[in-house]
């Protein structure tokens, strides 16, 4: 009897053994790893039957043991994961009770149009591309804007996400995002403002954004357009005409496209144009609000990405001649 209970004992130890063993051993999958997406809801067994047909050949029944065994298989998390060849039992449960998921990521910049934004989303790493089988109207109702239009009003920023997700998802981040850095800089809004909504904030902050070449210019920038509104003098900013063109314009303006009427032409209209014309960040978002205390009405490009601000038109001559005109 001693003899056969030591045998059974023996096996046991060396079951046990071989389950440690197991729990660490490279699950035999393809080269280039596999794709497990995991829904919520999903049990322990169905995870087991996902990673089967995701590739992995693992026996079913050992790995389902395992997951009820540690006790975790409860707080395993619905997600997208990469399974690298060398994944095994162990490193498997750890990485869905984490939810290590693979992530991607996607840059917006700043100064970018909605155009911009949406072919770059298009190029994404596998990202599902719903939004760009919407029209912007019913985009923009799908992400509970309906009747707003969509030019910026998404944050420039660096946004990741699970592999098959949908483009949808990110923009409404991004959304989110912008319209609490606007509610943040609303909120900062110096004295006497000229501004008198978000919406206006937005879009100064976009023109401020296309215009500066200098980070150290932007509060002046603000300055001179905030100047011009207060005293209702016309913006005369060639990105808004440039926005105002769209494909029409071939990256050199002319006069006769300063004077082409379009809802974006400040020089041919007053005030603000109807929408915002890019992206604004932060910082321009700040600039719009908290402008320089400055008389500029003018500011010329240096050609080294700075501007020179004058607050007479004659002062504006003179250095259109020196910075511009050579002379």
């Amino acid at each position: 009897m001693r003899f056969f209970l030591s045998l059974i004992l023996l096996a046991c130890l060396a079951s046990v053994g071989v389950g440690y063993v197991w729990l660490d051993t490279p699950m035999d999958m393809p080269s280039q790893g596999v794709d497990l997406a995991i829904e919520p809801g999903d049990s322990a067994k169905d995870v087991v039957t996902k990673v089967a047909q995701a590739g992995v050949a693992v026996h079913p029944m050992a790995l389902y043991g395992w997951f009820r065994l540690s006790g975790e298989s409860r707080k395993m998390k619905a997600g997208s994961y990469e399974l690298a060849p060398q994944t095994t039992p162990r490193s498997l449960l750890n990485k869905l009770v984490q939810g290590d998921e693979a992530l991607r990521a996607v840059t917006l910049v700043e100064g970018w149009t909605f155009k911009q934004v949406m072919a770059a989303l298009a190029k994404a790493p596998s990202l599902q591309g719903d939004a760009q089988q919407l029209v912007p109207e019913t985009l923009m109702t799908v992400l509970g804007k309906p009747g707003i239009a969509p030019e910026g009003r998404f944050f420039p920023d660096t946004y990741t996400y699970a592999k098959g997700s949908s483009d949808v998802a990110v923009l409404k981040r991004a959304m989110r995002a912008m319209d609490k850095k606007l509610d943040a800089a609303w909120a900062s809004l110096g004295a006497n403002p000229v501004l008198q909504s978000p919406e206006q904030v937005l879009i100064l902050a976009s023109i401020i954004e296309k215009e500066t070449g200098t980070g150290s210019d932007r509060a002046l920038i603000s300055a001179v357009f905030n100047n011009r509104l207060r005293i209702g003098m016309r913006l005369q900013t060639d990105p808004t005409v440039i926005y105002g063109l769209g494909e029409r314009f071939d990256g050199n303006l002319r006069k006769i496209d300063l004077l082409t009427d379009t809802p974006w032409n400040t020089y041919t209209r007053a005030g603000l144009p109807p929408t915002p014309i890019s992206m604004p960040g932060k910082a321009a978002l700040l600039a719009a609000v908290q402008p320089a205390a400055s008389k500029a009405l003018y500011f010329v490009a240096r050609g080294d990405g700075s501007s020179q601000f004058s607050n007479s038109l004659d002062e504006h001559n003179r250095a259109v001649n020196k910075y511009q005109r050579g002379q």
